[in-house]
């Protein structure tokens, strides 16, 4: 069956694109830092959110690193290496859950970021009229760093997208006509 073969290297090829787009995030939110003036030093770990971000993409680079082998295999031949039913479902529930895993990863990031950088203006206002200044290059910085992490975030949001199109592929191949889950 040609759509079940195309199914399958599309499945290999988005959980491709997951991989880099995964372990770009992680590069970008790893290396999302900013000094200020008085050297006090802020990186993605100081921030909760950026840390479960990080954890997402960890974990969803991870599965689709385990499940690339069995893919391939798959796309190949169109014959599960494992034909146990536990592993079947295992596939099949776990581009699920990992997918869900990744859109709140991307959320989290999202919301953070564009709340925190709509409130630092706030925050400067606030502070000048206590009395307390704040440079603008230091100012500059904190948006960056908010700026970067949208930019991690969006790189997530690719790997979700593309785990959520394999989750939906693999519904496919799981209900065809063939039984190829057997």
């Amino acid at each position: 069956m040609a759509n079940v073969k195309a199914l399958a290297i599309s499945m290999v090829v988005l959980r491709v694109i997951c991989i880099f787009a995964s372990a770009a995030t992680i590069a970008v939110l790893v290396t999302d830092q900013f000094t200020d003036s008085d050297g006090l030093q802020t990186t993605f770990k100081d921030v909760a959110v950026y840390r479960f971000v990080l954890a997402t993409a960890v974990v969803g680079a991870a599965y689709a690193l385990i499940q690339m082998p069995l893919a391939v295999y798959f796309s190949c031949t169109e014959k599960r290496i494992i034909r146990h039913s536990f592993f079947q479902e295992f596939d099949f529930y776990g581009d699920k859950i990992i997918s869900f895993l990744l859109a709140s990863g991307v959320g989290a990031g999202f919301a953070y970021s564009f709340e925190q950088k709509r409130n630092v203006n706030q925050l400067v206002n606030d502070l000048f009229q206590g009395g307390v200044f704040i440079r603008n290059e230091d100012l500059d910085k904190l948006k960056k760093f908010f700026d970067i992490a949208m930019v991690a975030s969006g790189l997530l949001a690719l790997a979700f997208l593309c785990m959520a199109i394999v989750s939906i592929c693999s519904s496919i191949v799981r209900s065809s006509s063939r039984g190829l889950w057997k």
